[in-house]
């Protein structure tokens, strides 16, 4: 923790109107999950939550949704596809990022104003630059208005080799993130606490993701009941989930080698997401590669969704939460991650679960005591002994996740994340200097 972070009490912070901003809120991605949770967490304080977006599944009395706030709008997109990748922009884009930029700061001044906001809270919009006239937008409106912001930054630029080259190095150094000392920061792992330190010279506070380790998930209902047969599978079968997006950085070649190493024809590989925006040839490398190792592989994206529902051809959707209902493994074998949601949301629904020790896992979350088999890189003839018993021993099995359903309630529950909001809302509300800006 940055040694200029001053703890409060919270006890008389009055409630606040706080103002979420982001280019999404729709979905399960980690900001619209992560936000909901601190929506909730601060709800319990009394506290009321509004919505900015250029795209949003929020309740529509307390939202605002403008199109061009969107990371996907075209006009977006255009600028997108003329700054990264190169080192020189043309003064065409220049300007048409502050039009854009302009306009997205008149509809920001309209949504504080509309809903009374006290405290901005924005996420990842100051950290990840997908969309960089709205992270200007916002970085000039906190020199202009008399508004206290948190910056919730999930994972930064300078984590993602695609933003290595550009052409924006000014607009970057400028707001992402910005140094304002109305502006307080919010990290949610230690190596980014630190990167933000060097890079910016920004103390932040570290506010680690949660899931409701309080309230266990109930047992699966009816609806959930059938998806083994819905996907495939046959009594005796034992279903190993991979519930990433098809990109390199997860690692999936790994989750083969696991199961061609295991060598029961019974074990099949489920893989829960598309490829997303980083092409097909990487899911066409693992399509190849399971095939030549032998591992039923499959992609099951077409059946899942964010919400329980029935598909034009009749089929049941099912969510995440129905798929970690049903599954007897999951793998998370990711090269890189900003945290974890997928390791916490196996161990909330109680799934053993193999890692590899990606930087965060080992820094934040590995010392905590978790039991989970782990690699370095590779599959070893160790781990594939230890999930092999984790499979076949039910007793050690049940030991096992109950043994990381408790570490998990202790480190990574609602009631730290109340614990820790509290003192970041004492601070920005109580106009604590804590930025050094």
């Amino acid at each position: 923790m940055a040694k200029n972070f001053v703890w409060k009490s919270s006890k008389h912070i009055e409630p606040q109107r706080i103002g979420f901003v982001s280019t999404r809120f729709a979905g399960t991605d980690g900001v619209s999950l992560e936000s909901t949770k601190w929506a909730d967490a601060l709800g319990d304080d009394r506290h009321e939550s509004f919505w900015y977006s250029g795209r949003s599944d929020r309740p529509p009395d307390s939202s605002m949704c403008v199109p061009e706030a969107n990371f996907a709008h075209p006009e977006n997109v255009w600028i997108n596809s003329r700054i990264w990748g190169v080192i020189r922009r043309d003064p065409v884009v220049s300007r048409r990022i502050h039009n854009v930029s302009d306009y997205l700061k008149l509809t920001l001044r309209e949504f504080i104003e509309r809903y009374d906001i006290g405290i901005l809270v924005v996420e990842n919009a100051l950290a990840i630059p997908m969309h960089v006239p709205l992270g200007v937008a916002i970085a000039e409106l906190l020199c202009e208005m008399p508004v206290a912001a948190i910056g919730h930054h999930h994972d930064f630029y300078w984590e993602r080799q695609r933003f290595g080259v550009n052409a924006v190095p000014d607009y970057l150094d400028m707001a992402f993130p910005p140094r304002r000392a109305s502006l307080q920061h919010v990290v949610i792992n230690e190596v980014a606490q630190e990167e933000l330190s060097r890079r910016k010279g920004l103390p932040s506070v570290l506010v680690p993701n949660v899931l409701d380790f309080e309230n266990p998930p109930p047992p699966p209902d009816a609806y959930a009941a059938d998806v083994r047969a819905e996907l495939g599978l046959v009594p005796g079968d034992v279903f190993i989930l991979q519930p990433t997006r098809v990109v390199p950085r997860k690692g999936i070649e790994q989750a083969i080698n696991l199961v061609k190493q295991l060598g029961d024809s019974r074990y099949k590989l489920i893989v829960s997401h598309e490829s997303g925006d980083e092409g097909e040839e990487y899911r066409q490398m693992l399509v190849d590669w399971a095939k030549a190792s032998g591992v039923d592989l499959r992609f099951v994206a077409y059946r899942v969704g964010d919400v329980r529902q029935v598909d034009n051809e009749g089929r049941k959707i099912f969510t995440m939460w129905d798929l970690y209902s049903q599954a007897d493994l999951v793998t998370y074998p990711s090269l890189y991650e900003g945290f974890g949601n997928a390791f916490l949301e196996a161990i909330y629904f109680k799934v053993p679960v193999i890692v590899n020790r990606y930087a965060i896992f080992g820094r934040d979350i590995e010392p905590k005591g978790f039991r989970v088999p782990t690699m370095d890189g590779f599959v070893t003839r160790r781990m594939v002994a230890e999930v092999h018993r984790v499979l076949e021993d039910a007793e050690y099995r049940r030991e096992m996740v109950e043994h990381n359903y408790r570490v998990a309630a202790r480190y990574f529950d609602y009631a730290e994340l109340r614990r820790r909001l509290r003192t970041v809302i004492a601070n920005i509300a109580g106009g604590t200097r804590i930025n050094g800006a």
